[in-house]
Parts: structure tokens; C-alpha cells; sequence
């Protein structure tokens, strides 16, 4: 399986590689700093050189076959051949955003979880900086909104480490605050677990790519509170520009 770079160390933008297998759908590097589309967080995208050529990457998914990163190239280019050693390099600026964005969603649950004892029932982000999250929440308003954005980014402010841990499998799920969401969606093949600390704010199990403070977030308007059926609600958050 491809050597995940990105899950150790959020902030390399690039890396030496070889390419493993060229698929219908993309190519398979040995080693890879591109993060592939999943809970919630959108796939890395960048590009490829080797000798004697290069390619745009558009997009970075798993395949539903092996479970293998692929990374999907620009069909207007020739992908690398197999065996080719290569320069992989990130979108950084989109990258970076996808981490800001991604540890404010945590920092949300955190206070959400902490303060009103909601789980989360679902989320998602896009690449210009706005996110949603819901929650299993009886009733919601406006003013719950503005009340959330103020605890937010007084949390957030507070610029605590963002720190990242490996635990065995049964004690990771021996911690019910891990688990955030209202239904557990770690594989169970899952062994170690990955786990995002934010000090004091959230702590939980997560793949995704994270920057390594909160004050890196910057600050976060809630920009939408709204009622997605009984027990369901929605609240959609914007970062500001740094």
C-alpha cells in the first residue's frame, strides 16, 4: 500500500516517488503527500514531473477495488510510466486552506459536544473555505449560531497545539469522547487509530489533515444555522481570509 506522507507530517508539500501502477483511473505512487477525498475533506490536487514529462493532478481518491490512493490525472496529459521516479507537489495554498478549514470543523464539534452535548451526524467542506456540520440537536436559531461562532474562535484564539496520536484499536474505542459522530465510521480493519488532539478544545478519531495550532484557523463566521429534520441540524461556518 502506498506510504501515507501526509497522515504523519500535514505540512510537506512535496516528495520523491515512484509510480507503482498506471489504472483507468489514475495513477499509484510507492509514497504520496496528496491526501485522498474522504470524511468530508476533498482530495489533494497538484502535480507530477518526472524525466521527460509532467502531469496536472486533479483530484485524489481511494479506490473502492484495493483501498489504494489513486491520484487522477488531467486526461489532457500522458500519466507517467510505471517505474518512473518523480516529483509529486501539492496545490499547497488549497491544501493549507483544507487544514484550516478541517481543524475548525473539529474545534466546532468540540464546542457543540462540550457545551450542548450534541454528537455530530454528518459534515463536509469545499475548497474555498466553507464547511458544514450537523448535529444531533433537537432545535436550532440564529442565536444559537452567534453564540457558537463566539465560543468558537475564543477557543480557537486561545492558539493551543493541534498534536496527532497513534493508539491501539481497543483503547481508542475504550474512550467514548473519541468518537464524535453519532454512528462510528472507523473501518474495522483500522488498527492503529489515528487521533486529532486539540488541546483542551476536541480531541477524536480522524484521517484527515490538520494545521498544528488553532490560532493557524484564523477566525470562523457561522454563517447559516438551519433544520435538517427532527433531531438534525445544520450549521454552516466560513473561515476569514488571514
Amino acid at each position: 500500500m502506498t506510504e501515507e506522507l501526509f497522515s504523519h507530517d500535514s505540512y510537506l508539500r512535496s516528495c520523491e516517488a515512484a509510480v507503482v501502477d498506471v489504472r483507468a483511473e489514475g495513477v499509484v505512487l510507492d509514497r504520496t503527500v496528496f491526501y485522498p477525498r474522504g470524511g468530508g475533506q476533498p482530495g489533494d490536487s497538484g502535480t507530477m514531473r518526472w524525466d521527460g514529462g509532467d502531469c496536472r493532478v486533479d483530484d485524489t481518491v481511494k479506490s473502492r477495488d484495493d483501498g489504494e490512493i489513486v491520484h487522477v490525472i488531467d486526461p489532457a496529459t500522458p500519466p507517467p510510466p510505471v517505474g518512473a521516479a518523480l516529483t509529486a507537489e501539492l496545490d499547497w495554498d488549497r491544501r493549507y486552506r483544507h487544514m484550516r478549514t478541517h481543524t475548525a470543523l473539529h474545534a466546532l464539534s468540540g464546542v457543540v459536544f462540550t457545551d450542548f452535548g450534541a454528537k455530530v451526524t454528518g459534515g463536509n467542506m469545499d475548497s474555498g473555505g466553507v464547511a458544514r456540520m450537523d448535529f444531533e440537536l433537537d432545535g436550532i436559531s440564529q442565536e444559537f449560531g452567534h453564540d457558537v461562532e463566539r465560543r468558537l474562535n475564543e477557543r480557537l484564539a486561545q492558539d493551543v497545539p493541534v498534536d496527532v496520536h497513534l493508539l491501539p484499536r481497543a483503547e481508542a474505542l475504550a474512550d467514548p469522547d473519541l468518537i464524535r459522530t453519532k454512528v462510528s465510521l472507523i473501518p474495522d480493519s483500522v488498527d492503529p487509530i489515528r487521533v486529532i488532539d486539540i488541546t483542551g478544545i476536541d480531541k477524536q478519531a480522524d484521517g484527515g489533515t490538520h494545521v498544528a495550532s488553532s490560532g493557524e484557523v484564523g477566525r470562523v463566521k457561522v454563517v447559516k444555522t438551519e433544520s435538517k429534520g427532527k433531531a438534525n441540524k445544520r450549521i454552516r461556518i466560513q473561515l476569514e481570509e488571514l
